[in-house]
């Protein structure tokens, strides 16, 4: 049985709309992969995007950095790309730096982040798209 549960279209609504600052946890440098595409559509959207990745310098023309907890700017919501084994620590720096929401990418469900990250006062979201939800909320 799950123990989690995504917020309602009406509130993922608010959150996109009120939502700056994304920063995308395992972004790729790489063109084709699917990190790299939804990081250029927040861009196009209008979103300050940090791009966080352990060696890349630049991605999209945005400065990248290793971890979330560098990132010196407030984030708003913080979108994974990591597999779901490896996103607690990842809900942990999210609660950490104050972010407001922990989403979890189309495929990725970890009930342990769903904990960390509500009970830090984040909104958590798994297993579903960002930029379907913007595209299908905000269109």
């Amino acid at each position: 049985m799950k123990h989690w549960k995504n917020p309602s279209d009406a509130e993922l609504s608010i959150l996109l709309d009120t939502a700056k600052t994304i920063a995308v946890v395992g972004c790729s440098p790489k063109p084709d992969q699917t990190s790299h595409q939804i990081a250029a559509f927040l861009l196009q959207q209008g979103y300050h995007v940090i791009p966080v990745h352990p060696v890349a310098k630049v991605i999209l023309g945005q400065k990248v950095y290793p971890t979330l907890t560098d990132i010196p700017v407030p984030v708003d919501i913080v979108d994974v790309f990591r597999r779901p084994e490896f996103t607690p620590p990842i809900a942990e720096a999210a609660v950490s730096i104050g972010a407001k929401a922990l989403w979890l990418q189309q495929g990725i469900i970890n009930e342990e982040s769903y904990r960390i990250a509500t009970d830090g006062g984040l909104t958590c979201i798994m297993d579903l798209c960002i930029a379907v939800m913007h595209r299908s909320l905000l269109h």
